[in-house]
């Protein structure tokens, strides 16, 4: 009986086999543990055998924080090459390559909407868009989002995910901590709240920057936090580091956050921040 034959889940084409099931399935990086795609997205990209919290994009991200309805602000910015800079490949290249793959102009997302009862300023790095990199644009997006916060008498969250300042743009990318920095100064004056959130991973400029200055500095649970990473550490003063360090629990303890979140919980938590904060 021909019909009861298992049918095999592939598709042979000019000599090439595909898998329909490709992309259903994911591997958790941690546990190893192999995941339903489906599943996965809606347990908010947490894997639910370890608690792992995967990587999100920046559209993920707004979603999952505010209500529908939000809109997507300062998207007219872009990157150039101020240095003509080529490594491997040529800055340009990566900069089009980059906006091809993520449908973004640049590695962050700006957004006004509502946190539960709260009109809020949100602004949300791309760490797929050159690793979340801090170039002039990123900078200038950023402290467009201080500034409509400070103007609109919104608190600002700002979620990072990012491995620094961007080396294509040289001094320019560093120019961006000053610049972000004295924004917030004149935020905290105004005595507007400022939550900086920091995602896996937070490291390099972005950390020396804003990423520390919140009036409440959270992060997701494993989240590597830091400014060199722990490898160059390790060489530099020879000496092994202690488990888990740079991660957000090793932070927690050390006095240099204020709370490690999950994911799930993120929401509910920065609604009673900021009900506590705007009293």
């Amino acid at each position: 009986m021909s019909w009861f034959k298992r049918q095999e889940n592939k598709i042979e084409s000019a000599g090439e086999k595909t898998v329909r099931t490709e992309g259903l399935w994911i591997k958790c990086e941690c546990c190893e543990q192999v995941i339903f795609k489906a599943d996965l997205e809606a347990n908010s990209w947490v894997c639910p055998k370890c608690g792992n919290h995967f990587r999100i994009g920046a559209r993920t991200r707004i979603e999952m924080l505010l209500e529908p309805g939000y809109e997507i602000v300062d998207t007219e910015l872009k990157s150039t090459d101020p240095l003509n800079f080529s490594d491997l490949k040529s800055y340009k290249s990566r900069l089009k390559k980059a906006q091809k793959d993520t449908g973004l102009n640049d590695a962050i997302v700006n957004a006004l909407g509502q946190l539960g009862p709260h009109s809020v300023v949100l602004s949300v790095m791309e760490y797929a868009f050159i690793g979340g990199s801090m170039g002039a644009v990123v900078g200038e997006t950023i402290a467009r989002a201080v500034d409509r916060a400070y103007d609109m008498r919104r608190p600002l969250i700002i979620v990072a995910a990012s491995g620094g300042a961007r080396m294509m743009e040289g001094i320019v990318s560093l120019m961006q901590l000053a610049k972000i920095s004295a924004a917030l100064a004149r935020l905290d004056k105004a005595k507007i709240p400022y939550i900086s959130v920091l995602t896996d991973p937070t490291t390099g400029g972005v950390t020396a920057s804003f990423a520390m200055l919140g009036d409440l500095n959270v992060a997701e649970p494993g989240a590597l936090i830091g400014f060199a990473g722990p490898r160059v550490i390790e060489q530099t003063i020879r000496q092994k580091l202690p488990e888990g360090f740079q991660r957000s629990e090793f932070l927690l303890e050390h006095g240099f956050l204020d709370a490690v979140v999950n994911r799930k919980e993120m929401k509910a938590y920065l609604i009673r921040a900021l009900d506590f904060m705007k009293q």
